[in-house]
């Protein structure tokens, strides 16, 4: 499973947002539009599993399943452009600029919305044989989850917000760990292991990712769950994606270049002990 140094793969995180920022309109759309796809459907999956068999654990052991398929077909989602996008900019690559990486945001977000949205109406014709009887028993998990993580929030007002905000965060700090994971290894196994353990914890631990929001909650209204689409973007979808933002671009993006590409200087050692000897020499004499 070779293994690459920091410095390595972090040059590797810089080279891909330089690679993202100049990306065609048409392909920044196709792979957004797959990834949001693939992810949604690895999020139905995981929610299947749960519910059938009672473990959530088992549910999120499995979901990195489809991050894992998205990343090694090269497909984007925004919480990695979050991360990787602006270190092209904190570098000076040629053509890169702020206003390349708010386009690249932007496009990513549309194509990951279309493609989640599209999993949620396929998932919503399924859990109801095309609309025609209630939900089964995964729908109806999925209108729940709507109505906890929209409404639930709400409830406690400026705490519930705080909550919310701060799950976005630690939700893309594991996430784009696992993005950056893939990056540490040469290998598809390699690749594999080093996403699906970071992937894992926020998805167990209830963290709040943007692109699976856009599937659970469209895909909840749609099967009867008691909130809003206002509930929705207000409670959950726009803070969501603020938090992403702050929690792979800090703790992840702008943490690893700092110390692993723009590294600062050693200190020097000699120096220091020459410059504290010299009061004790200046008092012998």
């Amino acid at each position: 499973m070779a293994y690459l140094a920091p410095a390595e793969f972090v040059t590797k995180m810089v080279d891909a947002g330089e690679s993202k920022l100049l990306m065609s309109t048409r392909d920044t759309l196709i792979r957004s539009y797959m990834a949001g796809a693939i992810l949604a459907l690895a999020a139905a999956f995981a929610v299947t599993v749960t519910v059938n068999t009672g473990n959530a654990l088992v549910g999120a052991m499995l979901f990195p399943v489809g991050f894992i398929m998205l990343y090694l077909m090269g497909f984007d989602l925004l919480t990695g452009v979050f991360t990787l996008a602006p270190l092209a900019v904190f570098d000076r690559r040629p053509g890169a600029t702020w206003g390349g990486v708010i386009r690249n945001w932007g496009l990513v977000f549309t194509g990951n919305f279309a493609g989640a949205l599209t999993v949620a109406v396929f998932m919503a014709i399924i859990f109801t044989f095309g609309f025609s009887e209630a939900p089964n028993a995964v729908g109806e998990k999925l209108g729940h989850i709507g109505e906890g993580r929209t409404v639930g929030y709400a409830a406690h007002g400026a705490a519930g917000m705080l909550t919310l905000f701060i799950r976005a965060v630690m939700c893309n700090w594991m996430v784009s760990t696992g993005v950056v994971a893939a990056m540490m290894s040469t290998t598809v196994s390699g690749k594999a292991i080093g996403m699906w353990m970071p992937v894992m914890i926020f998805f167990y631990m209830g963290f709040e990712h943007s692109i699976v929001n856009m599937f659970l909650f469209p895909t909840g209204l749609m099967l009867g769950g008691k909130f809003t689409l206002m509930d929705y973007l207000i409670w959950n979808e726009i803070p969501t994606v603020l938090g992403n933002l702050v929690g792979g671009l800090t703790f992840v993006g702008a943490t690893l270049y700092a110390t692993h590409y723009k590294t600062a200087p050693k200190r020097n050692v000699a120096a220091v002990a020459a410059v504290k000897a010299q009061p004790a020499k200046r008092a012998a004499a």
